[in-house]
């Protein structure tokens, strides 16, 4: 197969490749030709720079032009890892701001919380107290702010005191920084209760 240079970023690469996927499920073959239009040619050469799409050696294209009746200059389809991204994007939120629902806070956190968290309900099924009902989910669609350099999540105050006793647990093993900014930003904080059982304390 033969490779081209080229970049193809974000939300552009995605556009990309789902008008390769959509012209490629119309040709009955499962390449997209020369004749293709609109032609995807310019992003597809761009697209192969990153091996997300593959183009047809002289082989494969001695093939399609017998199969076409014409001779056949060009042609492309996905790669398995091109085919991989558009169904790992399928899967993951849009990046578009966050507004909170009914019961909801909007809640902002740093990039070393947001991996604390995720320690947090990742261990969900190894904690005698685990993680709040919906909190993993949220954890999994949360939203990057590059701006503010912030992680948006839409939590609930039981998740709110949840991620609390993950910030806490965080805090004995490792650094307090998480659980302290959690508490002063949002005013809710963990303190073990004497009898074994959490308490979320909020200020």
């Amino acid at each position: 197969m033969t490779v081209w240079g080229g970049e193809v970023q974000g939300d552009r690469t995605l556009e990309a490749l789902r008008a390769v996927r959509a012209a490629a499920k119309e040709a009955e073959h499962g390449w997209v030709l020369d004749t293709a239009a609109p032609s995807p040619q310019r992003s597809a050469r761009a697209l192969a720079g990153e091996g997300l799409v593959e183009t047809a050696d002289r082989e494969t294209r001695a093939e399609l032009s017998a199969w076409e009746g014409r001779p056949v200059r060009w042609a492309v389809r996905l790669s398995a890892i091109g085919h991989d991204l558009l169904a790992y994007a399928g899967v993951r939120p849009a990046p578009t701001p966050l507004g909170p629902g009914p019961g909801e806070r909007l809640v902002e956190l740093a990039p070393s919380q947001m991996t604390a968290l995720r320690v947090f309900v990742g261990l969900a099924g190894e904690l005698k107290s685990p993680p709040a009902t919906g909190l993993a989910e949220q954890v999994r669609t949360a939203v990057y702010d590059r701006g503010a350099r912030r992680w948006q999540l839409r939590l609930t105050q039981e998740q709110m005191e949840s991620a609390a006793y993950g910030f806490w647990l965080h805090r004995l093993t490792g650094s307090a920084a998480e659980a302290n900014r959690f508490g002063r930003d949002y005013g809710v904080r963990y303190a073990p209760h004497s009898e074994g059982t959490r308490t979320a304390v909020i200020s």
